[in-house]
């Protein structure tokens, strides 16, 4: 069965594959990961942050790593920014938080980010939707769907070199 993000790839004609793990799999990018074989940071970490302003992001990353706030305030140029509450995802994506995908719901000028160490793996997994399923796609295929903007977001600089 297909849901609306199988869809939007076909549709874009970006290749993927489907894998599935047990449904009753712990929450989480390791969990998963273990289940499909993979490394925990090619299990992307689909994120929703807004800004004081009301704006929602979509934010992706390696799912062992963290975002580092000064390089996504620098990336998204607001100081003022926040993890969105589970409702506030649910509102934003139509999907419960552990599953949310990183296309097919946004629209029009809805900015997203991911970044840049995830160009590194030669796949990722990406939610679908439905827990229990893994769209597994490339990283530059990932960015065009998502139409995101590729950023170091985890990796704070050294010595004084731009981060963003």
């Amino acid at each position: 069965m297909n849901t609306p993000a199988h869809d939007y790839l076909d549709q874009l004609g970006i290749a993927y594959r489907r894998m599935r793990f047990p449904p009753d799999t712990p929450k989480g990018a390791a969990n998963v990961a273990r289940a499909l074989g993979f490394r925990e940071r090619q299990m992307v970490k689909t994120l929703i942050f807004e800004t004081d302003r009301g704006e929602r992001l979509l934010v992706m990353v390696g799912g062992d790593q963290n975002v580092v706030s000064g390089l996504l305030k620098k990336a998204v140029g607001s100081r003022n920014i926040r993890l969105a509450t589970p409702e506030t995802v649910r509102a934003t994506t139509g999907y419960q938080i552990g599953s949310v995908p990183p296309f097919s719901w946004q629209p029009p000028g809805f900015r997203s980010f991911i970044d840049r160490q995830l160009l590194d793996e030669p796949e990722l997994g990406v939610g679908t939707g439905q827990w229990g399923e893994e769209i597994i796609i490339r990283p530059a295929d990932l960015v065009r769907a998502a139409q995101a903007r590729v950023v170091n977001l985890t990796t704070p600089p050294v010595g004084g070199e731009e981060g963003a």
